[in-house]
């Protein structure tokens, strides 16, 4: 579903990504881990078509990122870093604008975004305007509006960020829900959603991936210490990444 190839990607003198490349398939869910700096944002960036890669490809399904981005783009469902959505709408416009922005209308509409809204769990929030809502609902209703179209790859940058530990839950049970079907990579920082959503891990850290195994290798190496180096990485603070 997803061909990562060689990718790089650099800002000024800075190379934030460096040779990345990964497949994914439908029915895998990757935790993609890494701190603040590590490049996992750049790279879902690339995947999705909002950045292009200075060098190597990126392709969804039989799509060119490059060459067929809307094409490409139609198989998404892209959560952003930061969730962000028009503070004046309600989740359910928000949702609706998505869906027609894609083509949808009538019927076919309203039943994806009551759909996806009941999915993201949203409830009354629904009808409320997005900015009056807490951080843990508007990523809500920015995931809603990320599934509403069913696409079959889906790219979340850090879904439960924000999320008290009942949303958290129900994100995570969401994603597994959805797996049977999709290829879905989630990036986080948090070590404790790779056995609650993962069937594979890549750990990312100064734009190169370190690990790339199931979620057991990972804990077995964590705990025997083999990942010392990684989980170093992991904690050690890093600059931001410098894109806007």
């Amino acid at each position: 579903m997803l061909s990562v190839d060689a990718v790089v990607k650099t800002f000024g003198r800075r190379r934030a990504v460096d040779r990345v490349s990964f497949d994914l398939a439908t029915g895998e869910v990757l935790g993609f881990l890494g701190p603040n700096g590590a490049g996992k944002t750049t790279v879902m960036r690339m995947i999705a078509g909002r950045l292009e890669p200075d060098a190597g490809r990126v392709r969804v399904g039989e799509f060119d990122m490059l060459t067929q981005r809307r094409n490409g783009q139609r198989l998404i469902g892209y959560l952003p870093e930061g969730a962000p959505a028009y503070r004046t709408m309600t989740p359910r416009e928000f949702v609706s604008f998505c869906l027609q922005a894609r083509g949808w209308s009538g019927s076919k509409l309203r039943k994806a975004r009551e759909l996806a809204l009941e999915r993201a769990r949203l409830g009354d929030a629904g009808n409320q305007q997005i900015g009056t809502l807490s951080k843990g609902y508007k990523r809500r209703a920015a995931l809603a509006a990320a599934i509403a179209h069913d696409p079959p790859l889906l790219v979340l940058d850090e879904p439960t960020d924000g999320l008290d530990p009942n949303q958290k839950h129900e994100v995570r049970a969401l994603i597994r829900e959805m797996a049977a079907d999709k290829a879905i990579i989630v990036s986080t920082h948090i070590l404790e959603e790779v056995p609650a959503v993962c069937s594979r891990v890549i750990v990312i850290a100064k734009g190169e991936i370190l690990v790339d195994e199931d979620p057991d290798e990972f804990s077995s190496h964590a705990r025997t210490g083999r990942l010392d180096d990684a989980f170093r990485m992991l904690t050690r603070p890093q600059a931001e990444e410098a894109v806007s």
